[in-house]
């Protein structure tokens, strides 16, 4: 489904991505970790075309090449992110925060109330349907990120890209989302690739865990397989992972 080759991102003189390449399968679900200044976002920002890579570098999803499309192309293309900091419209509903999603991301040209209807369905599968009349800058912090998943999830993507989307929560919270990001997958046929710090969430999801450390991946392996890799223990895990 996405295949990233020679992926290098540099600023000024930081190699912030340094030729990176691996493939991502229909269904699968992802997981991105390292330390802090991995690359990480960065990479994810290269794929979503926020930044472009450096010449050389090939990423294709479904065969098409993302390298010189816009965002909002990629998007309608059927790869869709979140943030690392939540950015809803604060002043905006809920349901027209989901409904934005579904305008920007479909390939398809839809009405106001057509996208408020993906916008409710995304809802109401996040779980979220009962708050779809509130602003959504008053939601707490836990709610605001399954909107954003909401958002993502009302553009009808084939991938989604999940940047630290764990962060903040509490274990009980952190426990629903998990369950959340597998019937992403199981029920809507979703891929995930999924940025995450926490590591009880993100290895008791993923299929398998590619791993970056100063720009470079240094391994790419099941979850169990990661947690006995000596590279990544030394670099990010430690000895009690």
């Amino acid at each position: 489904m996405l295949e990233v080759d020679d992926v290098t991102k540099n600023f000024g003189g930081l190699v912030a991505v340094d030729d990176v390449d691996f493939e991502i399968g229909d269904g699968e679900i992802v997981g991105l970790i390292g330390p802090n200044g991995a690359g990480k976002t960065t990479l994810f920002n290269t794929i979503t075309g926020i930044l472009d890579p450096e010449p050389g570098a090939s990423i294709e999803f479904d065969g098409r090449d993302l390298v010189e499309l816009e965002t909002h192309e990629i998007a309608r293309h059927g790869v869709i992110r979140t943030f690392q900091i939540v950015r809803v419209f604060d002043e905006m509903t809920v349901l027209d925060n989901a409904a934005a999603g579904a305008l920007f991301g479909s390939e398809e040209s839809l009405s106001r109330a057509e996208a408020r209807e993906h916008g409710r369905e995304a809802l109401e599968f996040i779980g979220l349907a009962d708050k779809a009349d509130l602003e959504a800058g008053s939601l707490p912090i836990a709610q605001k990120k399954q909107l954003e998943l909401a958002r993502a999830l009302a553009a009808d993507p084939k991938l989604v890209l999940l940047d630290e989307i764990a962060s903040g929560l509490t274990p009980g919270e952190i426990e629903v989302l998990t369950e959340t990001i597998r019937r992403i997958r199981d029920e809507r046929g979703v891929s995930v690739f999924w940025i995450e710090h926490i590591m009880d969430a993100i290895m008791s999801v993923a299929d398998r865990i590619i791993v970056l450390n100063s720009g470079r991946k240094i391994a790419e392996n099941t979850p169990d397989a990661i947690r006995q890799d000596a590279d990544v223990v030394e670099a990010y895990l430690g000895e009690e992972a």
